[in-house]
């Protein structure tokens, strides 16, 4: 239940929703029951004139009964038409009246309905807007450890399920109980005896196809989890559609689609099969029991104590008794499958943001003296990869880490942003840890320039302006010139307005990474880090990009992390990492001297 009602509170504020849909539906379930009350004066009018002919002057006393109902009318047609009525102008005034009642009783209907949807709109856009909120700003390392596909499953599929807690619920609590009302109500008018033998059905009825719904809460469960997998599949697939093909996967990833598909087809089938069983369920029960009361009903009109026309508006109402009955077990079925996809997804709206702003954070304001690791260690869960790193990074000094691969570098970088933070030592920005940082004003001095180039599939004016969307054209011209990306730019067909396609796979690598280069330009960070920059382009793209990484450096706080040396031998300051230690450090030509591991790693590559 604690996940029924967190659903549903998505959407308040209930007052703006609720009243309008109970008033509506209210004067629809009165001019709904009103309509087959209207049988029988119309039957009573062909079959026996002389009742509806008879004369009442005085409009009688109210009571709950179809008596007063027949007074009443007689009373209105007297009115209107006085003493020399006829048949035929009964008739018509009476279906006119059904024609009215018919069009007021939708009418109502059709304004709830469209509450209903602004209801279900809302709850679903802040439900998502939560839901991709707090994914948004959760902590690195949790996209590690989940799967892509299963979170944009989360954010997609199950929020649409989830609609149907919040739809279902108003029709459960408003529409079907008041259909029920005003048809019991009807019902008891025309012949309380009858009415207390045909009640005894409902239960039943409603007992039979809870049975079934019942069971539908786990399969739904499952459902949305197989869909996850069958997404994620789908997203790893086309994402690296040039390896599969590249190394003929393509069958072995349809026959893993097929399968999940198979999976998730299955269930969906069994869902179903046992939806679809609570509707003929509950309509043989219905037409059972209506056959009972034939014979009840019938017996009573033999002896006298219901007319017939009475009788053929009870057995109308009755069939109609039963729809709500039917609508109220299909419509807990829908919030079971709602609260299954709730789960899910209010897992990942409940799921703890590791790293975030203490209550006493400040801003960081001004970066004016240096960044210093002060015995950092980092483990990712029990896998050791930094122990005890110390280096000092001077305000307007390049700093280069280098080292064999897996040795850290990339998670040194990583814990100045607040990727993520050490397990144990402090990484310090002027004097300060900066987990005692709001982190927005921490990233917001930073520029970071990755091996992996993330572009969007936008133009490139507007990748370029992620890092400063207030900036002006001439500025993103400008920041792309530096970059070394004005003249490519220009050669496109579209200029600054061309697409660039999905991550940017219209561009070369190099033509990419320059606009990541031109995007951290316009942003004008005082710290930057490169990380692995041009490590995966050809040499004339690695000449280009090393170039606009020049111009990117001067007059910053530079954190390079390069497996070319060639690269940084100019840097002020040099910190060879292996095994998550800090072997040596100094200048190139220091390091040079000392014979280490940097100097082989210069003879590797034949630099030295």
């Amino acid at each position: 239940m604690k996940t029924y009602f967190r659903i549903l509170s998505f959407g308040k504020p209930y007052s703006r929703y609720a009243l309008p849909y109970a008033i509506c539906m209210v004067l629809h379930a009165l001019f709904n029951t009103f309509i087959y009350v209207m049988l029988i004066p119309i039957i009573k009018t062909m079959f026996d004139p002389e009742a509806m002919m008879s004369i009442v002057e005085k409009a009688p006393e109210f009571s709950l009964s179809m008596s007063y109902l027949q007074q009443l009318i007689n009373y209105w047609l007297f009115d209107i038409f006085g003493e020399g009525y006829n048949v035929k102008d009964v008739l018509l005034l009476l279906s006119f009246m059904v024609v009215i009642i018919v069009v007021l009783s939708n009418t109502f209907r059709y304004l709830a309905q469209r509450i209903m949807e602004n209801l279900r709109i809302n709850t679903l856009q802040k439900l998502r807007d939560t839901t991709f909120d707090k994914v948004i700003r959760l902590q690195v390392n949790f996209f590690s450890s989940e799967r892509k596909g299963d979170i944009i499953s989360k954010i997609t599929s199950d929020v649409q399920v989830v609609q149907f807690c919040v739809t279902s619920t108003l029709q459960v609590i408003f529409r079907e109980p008041l259909l029920m009302v005003g048809y019991l109500i009807m019902l008891i008018s025309i012949s309380g005896k009858l009415t207390l033998f045909t009640i005894a059905v409902l239960p039943l009825i409603a007992f039979c196809i809870g049975y079934i719904v019942k069971k539908l809460r786990r399969a739904a469960t499952e459902g949305q989890e197989a869909f996850g997998e069958l997404v994620s599949t789908l997203d790893e697939s086309l994402g690296s559609i040039k390896t599969v093909k590249g190394y003929n996967a393509t069958d072995y990833v349809a026959d893993k689609f097929k399968k999940q598909n198979g999976i998730f087809s299955k269930i969906q089938r069994h869902i179903a099969a046992r939806q679809q069983l609570a509707s003929p369920m509950s309509e043989t029960l219905g037409i059972s029991s209506l056959s009972i009361i034939l014979v009840y009903g019938g017996n009573m009109i033999l002896t006298g104590e219901l007319d017939a026309a009475s009788f053929f508006a009870y057995l109308a109402a009755f069939s109609q008794v039963t729809r709500p009955v039917r609508a109220i077990a299909d419509a807990f079925g829908a919030i079971n499958q709602g609260i299954a996809a709730g789960v899910r997804v209010l897992g990942l709206i409940d799921t703890p943001i590791e790293i975030k702003d203490k209550p006493e954070a400040v801003d960081l304001v001004d970066f004016s003296d240096e960044i210093r690791f002060d015995n950092v260690s980092f483990a990712y869960e029990e896998r050791e990869i930094l122990h005890k790193i110390s280096f000092t990074v001077k305000r307007g000094q390049t700093v280069a880490l280098v080292g064999p691969s897996g040795g850290g570098k990339s998670t040194i970088s990583d814990l100045i942003p607040r990727f993520y933070d050490p397990q144990s030592g402090a990484v310090m920005v002027d004097g300060r840890d900066v987990r005692d940082y709001k982190i927005e004003s921490i990233r917001a001095k930073m520029g970071i320039v990755a091996q992996e180039t993330i572009l969007f599939n936008d133009t490139i004016e507007g990748n370029i302006r992620m890092g400063n969307e207030e900036a002006t054209f001439e500025q993103v011209k400008e920041a792309a010139r530096i970059a070394n990306a004005l003249e490519f730019i220009e050669q496109t067909e579209n200029g600054f307005a061309t697409n660039i396609g999905d991550r940017g796979v219209k561009l070369s690598g190099g033509q990419r990474q320059r606009l990541s280069i031109a995007r951290a330009v316009l942003r004008n960070p005082e710290i930057l880090i490169l990380d692995e920059a041009t490590s995966a382009l050809d040499t004339e793209s690695e000449r280009l990009v090393q170039e606009s990484l020049s111009k990117l450096l001067e007059g910053r706080t530079s954190l390079v992390i390069a497996h070319r040396l060639s690269t940084i031998a100019s840097a002020d300051v040099i910190v060879v990492v292996e095994s998550g230690r800090v072997v040596e450090s100094g200048t190139h030509q220091e390091l040079v001297a000392a014979g280490g591991l940097y100097s082989k790693l210069l003879d590797m590559q034949q630099l030295k």
